[in-house]
């Protein structure tokens, strides 16, 4: 079986001042045509584990070997001249540029039409491996799953045998996430070896082995059908799943008479110039929790940015506790005691070079009881609110002043909360609110948004995860094309007529709760 070893690792650590271990002693090996999972909570250590095997970091200690001779990697030029490419979870692809032309941008220059001179063999990767996408096509035209294909494409075209794939299903749809491992399947049956990151328990045990780390270090390497679900949980947060409150028990609520948030016959226009939402009525009440079900593109991001004003609104109003706050700005909506978790927490829910504490003061710095005389911030009270979000929300920061973007995502989105209901809300729009979240850091951000109910917040949660919305809601609204198809009470609700109305399918076949 060792003949058969292209790319290992021994005894990799990876330190960042003042006392940050990211990895510590890993060892790791990948097998020719195997899917070799990476399992481990948001800052275990996963991804800068893997960028030092594409030449984005230098370990301080260990040898990285790839088929057998030890290599250095100064860049990730080096890398993919070693056939290893990764793709990242935030795909790098040029939005404006045809799909060829994307392929094309990191091959040499020599080329005078790239596009047009790369699309037979681009037409021929797609046949043998089942990655259909249209060349001529406009990145920004695709899909989600679309544009993985792409990425993916890229790196075949490049003469990839090794890749390395960061979070790979966390923005694809549920059809998506399906189309996407019969692919895997394919790469691994053509020889291609996968080094597969992720943090879900099901995508884990699809792979051929399973390497769990936490806290930067290898906790066990097994084999899928060594372990349960459970055991893979302990082994991640090193704790019993039980203790995780991984499936909370919602309450049931009794609603006030007057909404909080009230949307009337809303059209607003999405980015490619047509109306991604289309006569929406919603209303969400002091103490509810509203859940929009729906596959991506299906204009509940345009909404959710609407009513943060962060999008205009064509035509129909938004009130929010009876002011209509229909393209006013984000500042005077959040000044009405609106809250808002964005879907893209590092594009805008952060500003990455700025550090924690600055990142955490955006919403509060110009407040009366943070500045003297309106002239100077106290940075001291700021920094004092700081220590009690970190202390509630069980933040892990080296230090206030760090540059936000070496935070962990699940730490970057638990500030991001912490920012956003350092004040009382009366509403709190969520937009994925757990996307790409280890198990252990969705249960707490979940019981979080179940606390604030209970304090009388109103709560309009987007989410793809159906086991959220169930798990959360009160009410369950369905949208496709822009609309409201369905409504229905959590206790009334089920999978079957939710999947069917995010699908397509006919109104007639449910029972729709009042608003």
């Amino acid at each position: 079986m060792a003949e058969d070893v292209v790319l290992e690792a021994r005894n990799i650590t990876k330190f960042f001042p003042p006392n940050i271990y990211a990895n510590r002693g890993v060892f790791f090996t990948l097998y020719r045509g195997e899917i070799h999972v990476l399992l481990g909570e948001n800052g275990a250590g996963k991804t800068t584990f893997v960028k030092m095997l594409f030449g984005e970091l230098k370990p301080d200690e260990g040898e990285i070997y790839v088929r057998g001779e030890k290599v250095e990697f100064n860049s990730p030029r080096d890398a993919i001249a070693r056939k290893i490419w990764m793709i990242h979870q935030h795909f790098r692809l040029v939005e404006n540029l045809t799909v060829a032309e994307n392929v094309a941008l990191g091959l040499a220059s020599r080329l005078v039409f790239p596009g047009r001179e790369v699309k037979p063999r681009l037409v021929e990767l797609m046949e043998k491996y089942g990655l259909e996408v249209e060349p001529d096509t406009l990145v920004w035209q695709l899909s989600a799953g679309e544009k993985q294909r792409v990425e993916i494409l890229k790196a075949l075209y490049a003469g990839a045998e090794i890749l390395i794939l960061d979070e790979p299903t966390s923005i694809l749809s549920p059809a998506e996430r399906q189309r996407f491992f019969q692919i895997l399947e394919e790469l691994k049956r053509q020889g291609v070896s996968i080094i597969f990151i992720t943090h879900k328990l099901d995508e884990a045990l699809k792979g051929d082995r399973i390497t769990v780390l936490r806290r930067g270090r290898v906790i066990a390497t097994v084999e899928p059908s060594q372990v349960s679900e459970e055991e893979l949980v302990k082994m991640m947060v090193g704790e019993d799943v039980r203790n995780l409150t991984l499936h909370l028990t919602r309450s049931k609520t009794t609603r006030k008479e007057k909404p909080v948030l009230k949307v009337k016959d809303v059209w607003i226009m999405g980015d490619r110039g047509i109306y991604a939402v289309k006569g929406v009525s919603l209303e969400v009440y002091e103490g509810e929790i509203v859940g929009i079900a729906g596959v991506a593109g299906n204009g509940q991001k345009e909404l959710a940015e609407a009513i943060a004003g962060l999008r205009q609104v064509e035509r129909g109003e938004i009130l929010i506790a009876g002011v209509n706050v229909s393209n006013k700005n984000a500042r005077f909506v959040a000044e009405l005691g609106t809250a808002f978790i964005p879907e893209d927490r590092i594009g805008m829910g952060i500003v990455p070079d700025l550090s924690v504490l600055e990142n955490f003061m955006l919403k509060l710095y110009y407040r009366r009881e943070f500045t003297e005389r309106k002239l100077l911030i106290r940075y001291d009270l700021l920094m004092r609110e700081l220590e009690k979000a970190v202390k509630r929300y069980d933040i892990k920061i080296p230090s206030p002043h760090y540059p936000v973007r070496t935070l962990s995502g699940g730490n970057i989105q638990k500030l991001i909360i912490a920012r956003e209901l350092a004040r009382k809300r009366r509403l709190i729009v969520a937009l994925h609110p757990t996307y790409g979240l280890d198990v252990a850091t969705t249960a707490a951000v979940r019981r979080i948004l179940l606390d604030e109910s209970m304090k009388g917040s109103a709560i309009l949660l987007v989410s793809e995860d159906l086991e959220e919305i169930f798990e959360l809601s009160d009410r369950i609204a369905v949208m496709h094309e822009g609309k409201i198809v369905g409504v229905f009470r959590r206790e009334e609700a089920n999978l079957e007529a939710i999947g069917r109305l995010m699908a397509g399918g006919k109104k007639e076949a449910v029972a729709e709760a009042p608003a």
